[in-house]
């Protein structure tokens, strides 16, 4: 034992001395009974031009506003000098995290840390619009290839090859092994410590469905015209708070769970962790530098942090303040985060129960009606198709327009509706033979708390059910985590029929969406079913 605590002092000297922060799990790894709490975070940023997420053309970034962050914490429960459970949460600063990315991060934590279960492990994004573009479609390019069409797999998502290096995959790569690193580092960062959770308030996310006379919905709609009605649905401005502290309860980080996507910032060419980056900065300024922050975001599948009906008056106050929109935004969370803390302080737990469950939830697809394939796909198809074809032709065979800047500008907005209109007809078959699709929900209890993921952009009212009818004292929902599902609609959007709510957008149905609701609470309750 004495020959290892050597060495491994050794091995930390030579680490520290070439630059690198080393990570020492003790040489006697039996941890007394409570809680081990471990937190890492790194860049993820790209360094090179990318093309970036969000929107329906491409766009190429010319610089970057702000890092993009992974940030991962772990969570042990021992018992009887035994770990009992292990739970890892992560979250990265992109506007999805696909199944693909999922696996590679948990294939490469699994030749590093066996010892974490890759079932225990919840990455989630936070949707930002101003990130790094990832989608593979094989089955498209695929089709595409039937039809004479060759698109490349890496650019499935626009249509040809950009041109761009590093290419998708490369930066994937690089994206999965620093998220991958960010979880090693807090696992093998873990010490005794404590947890307290509570709830702030801050106004955050808004509708951003705007409901008309005739019933019908619009994304983004206009709210001066005259036949304006009112906002689809609903807002949540809570803030779902879990704080970490150490041995001697110095506080150590808190996740920070609102029910918004991080879009301040749309249609830039900026990379950018929009208001999260504010945010960290607001609370390492009030809390500490070495603050690890978790943000998550909560059901918000109809929620964006533009204001809509007040916005004269926001931009306004925005002047007046001397604030941006992002930095009123950080502002508010830290002033939740900062102002109910010190009531927290004093109920702390180092010994929470600490339970998890995973669970691929099968739901059925959202049928495609034999007219609707035919209004929304078939037809479309076919003259998107024509339109596209043209245009393609005419950059092969004028190679030199595509030096020019920009010059993919008007053929990735072609491609992305033509491939829209493909999915359709492709969901249309589908549904004969696959009925029904796997979708993983993962619930945890800390103490409670209850955490409950899914893969979906979830509406805010399949949120609110589920917060409102738990058996956990506080529960937070998570989206878009483990996978990227599309939306998952209620049945007034799709009556009101915006871009959330039609075929192309959604794998799942409102039907689907209730299954959700009463099986994540079935999971969660199971939780506090165990003695």
């Amino acid at each position: 034992m004495k020959s290892r605590m050597i060495t491994e002092v050794v091995a930390v000297l030579v680490l520290t001395a070439v630059g690198v922060t080393p990570y020492v799990v003790l040489a006697d790894d039996t941890a007394a009974d409570g809680l081990r709490i471990g937190w890492a975070s790194t860049s993820i940023t790209p360094d090179v031009p990318v093309i970036m997420s969000g929107g329906s053309r491409a766009r190429l970034s010319t610089g970057v506003m702000d890092p993009l962050t992974a940030t991962a914490l772990v969570l042990e429960s021992n018992r009887g000098g035994k770990t009992a459970e292990r739970v890892v949460l992560v979250s990265v600063d992109l506007g999805s995290v696909h199944t693909d990315m999922v696996e590679r991060v948990l294939e490469i934590v699994g030749e590093r840390v066996p010892e974490i279960d890759p079932k225990k492990i919840i990455v989630s994004g936070t949707h930002t619009h101003a990130a790094v573009e990832r989608r593979k479609d094989p089955p498209l390019v695929e089709r595409f290839a039937e039809l004479g069409i060759e698109i490349p797999l890496e650019w499935s998502w626009w249509g040809m090859d950009l041109g761009v290096k590093p290419s998708p995959g490369e930066y994937f790569e690089f994206a999965s092994g620093r998220i991958a690193d960010a979880i090693e580092h807090a696992f093998k960062d873990r010490k005794p410590g404590g947890v307290s959770f509570g709830l702030g308030h801050a106004v955050v996310g808004h509708n951003r469905l705007i409901t008309y006379d005739n019933g019908e919905s619009r994304m983004y709609g206009r709210t001066d015209r005259p036949d304006f009605s009112h906002v689809e649905g609903y807002e949540d401005h809570s803030v779902g708070l879990l704080y970490t502290y150490d041995a001697e309860n110095k506080l150590t980080g808190v996740v920070v769970n609102v029910a918004c996507p991080a879009q301040v910032n749309e249609g830039g060419t900026l990379i950018t962790a929009d208001y999260w980056h504010e945010t960290r900065e607001e609370l390492r300024k009030r809390l500490g530098d070495s603050l690890y922050v978790l943000p998550q975001i909560a059901a918000a599948g109809d929620q964006s942090p533009h204001i809509l009906v007040d916005h004269r008056a926001e931009t306004r106050m925005q002047r007046l303040t001397g604030r941006n929109r992002r930095q009123q935004i950080a502002v508010r969370i830290a002033d939740a985060v900062t102002s109910v803390l010190p009531y927290l302080e004093g109920h702390i737990d180092s010994n929470p129960v600490l339970a998890h469950r995973m669970e691929e939830l099968t739901l059925a697809r959202r049928r495609i009606s034999e007219e609707v394939v035919e209004s929304r796909g078939r037809q479309n198809f076919e003259r998107l198709l024509a339109q596209y074809t043209k245009m393609r032709r005419e950059l092969e065979e004028n190679p030199e327009r595509m030096q020019k800047p920009n010059w993919y500008k008007d053929i990735t907005p072609a491609y992305w509706h033509l491939a829209r209109a493909l999915r359709v007809i492709m969901r249309y078959e589908l549904q004969q033979t696959e009925p029904n699709l796997s979708a993983p929900v993962h619930v945890v209890r800390i103490g409670d708390l209850a955490i409950a993921t899914n893969p979906f952009e979830l509406y805010l009212d399949y949120g609110m059910q589920i917060k409102a009818r738990s058996k956990a004292l506080q529960t937070m929902t998570v989206q878009l985590a483990n996978g990227y599902f599309r939306y998952l609609p209620t049945e007034r959007s799709v009556a009101g029929g915006a871009y959330g709510a039609i075929p192309e957008s959604n794998e799942a149905d409102p039907e689907g969406g209730r299954r959700l609701v009463e099986r994540t609470l079935e999971l969660i309750e199971s939780l506090w079913a165990e003695k």
